[in-house]
């Protein structure tokens, strides 16, 4: 008696579908993932997650075309070896949906500084 196996879902398609099922799961996931991109030898990582962002918020062809690029070109950006432009990049998270931002790299000082800030303002009041 042959038993039958149900056919599985690869970890990656689960994940694309959990991105685009949950936006700020796609947005924390990124960002995590774009901390990678200061690491030369953990950038794929970063890049990786943008890839399967793109492919759950419309695929990889429409954020290219979307984005004004080549899906060939955003196959290779995209890529563990990529190295987007920072034009590349912008109009990618933009075809997404999502803006590149800057934070302090520490963060309890930038806590400390607007509580700072905070008590300098309440102070001048």
């Amino acid at each position: 008696m042959s038993k039958k196996l149900k056919a599985a879902v690869s970890h990656h398609e689960r994940e694309v579908v959990e991105l685009r099922a949950d936006r700020e799961l796609a947005v924390e996931y990124l960002k995590a993932a774009m901390e990678s991109l200061d690491n030369p030898d953990d950038r794929a990582a970063g890049l990786l997650a943008l890839r399967t962002v793109a492919e759950a918020y419309g695929g990889l062809g429409v954020v290219a075309a979307e984005a004004g690029i080549s899906r060939e070109s955003l196959y290779r950006t995209l890529s563990p070896k990529g190295n987007p432009t920072l034009k590349t990049l912008l109009a990618v998270l933009k075809a997404v949906g999502m803006k590149l931002s800057v934070e302090p790299e520490h963060q309890a000082g930038a806590a400390g500084a607007r509580a700072d800030a905070a008590q300098f303002v309440a102070t001048a009041a």
